[in-house]
């Protein structure tokens, strides 16, 4: 069961929602430039990336390589026009949060413009930092942009720093991250952008219940 606090205007079946594929972007070129250098930066090249929640783009480094990008989405269509990834998996993580992959499988993980979607966002994130290497990181992006009847309500009620705090409180509740940092890298013209960033601590919880 999912938090109270953590309901949505519509909760019916995310399934049928998320039914027909959306072929376009969620946040404006400049705001996709930003996670794409955040990317690069925080990325490791050649490494084995989760991109999770994710859609047809993953806004990766074109000129980098990575030795695989496992995708996690809603959509199998858009996740077969995502040229990047090399594994696609379909999974609602608000009916099951667990992720099917072994301990420490994951050289870096990342989550774009999704995370104010998650029902049961502190046990998803549990079970990212249960998937990365010792001190991989894991990249959270977010702007201003939604579908508001599908956010967790306490999204729709903060502003930009307020939801950097809500996110960084879900990676800290986790429990398994030693360091979490935010960032303000909104360019200054078009959407904002925000990223949130955790780090897989060496000593941690590595039980997917």
């Amino acid at each position: 069961m999912s938090d109270p606090i953590f309901r949505r205007a519509d909760d019916s079946s995310d399934e049928a929602f998320y039914a027909a594929p959306r072929f376009v972007t969620h946040i404006d070129a400049g705001a996709i430039a930003t996670v794409t250098q955040l990317y690069r930066e925080l990325l490791p090249a050649g490494g084995a990336i989760l991109d999770l929640m994710t859609s047809w783009v993953s806004h990766l480094p074109p000129e980098l390589r990575y030795s695989s990008v496992t995708g996690l989405g809603m959509n199998a269509a858009e996740l077969a026009a995502n040229p990047r990834l090399t594994t696609r998996l379909v999974q609602n993580l608000n009916t099951d949060p667990v992720l099917p992959f072994g301990t420490a499988s994951f050289d870096g993980a990342c989550i774009c413009v999704s995370v104010d979607y998650l029902t049961r966002p502190v046990h998803v994130l549990r079970e990212v930092g249960r998937v990365l290497q010792d001190n991989a990181p894991l990249v959270i992006t977010f702007s201003n942009r939604c579908f508001p009847t599908k956010v967790i309500a306490p999204w729709l009620t903060l502003g930009g720093a307020g939801r950097v705090a809500l996110v960084q409180g879900f990676l800290e509740a986790a429990g398994n991250f030693a360091l979490v940092t935010t960032l303000n890298r909104s360019p200054q013209r078009g959407d904002p952008l925000y990223a949130v960033i955790g780090y897989a601590a060496p000593e941690r919880n590595t039980s997917s219940t």
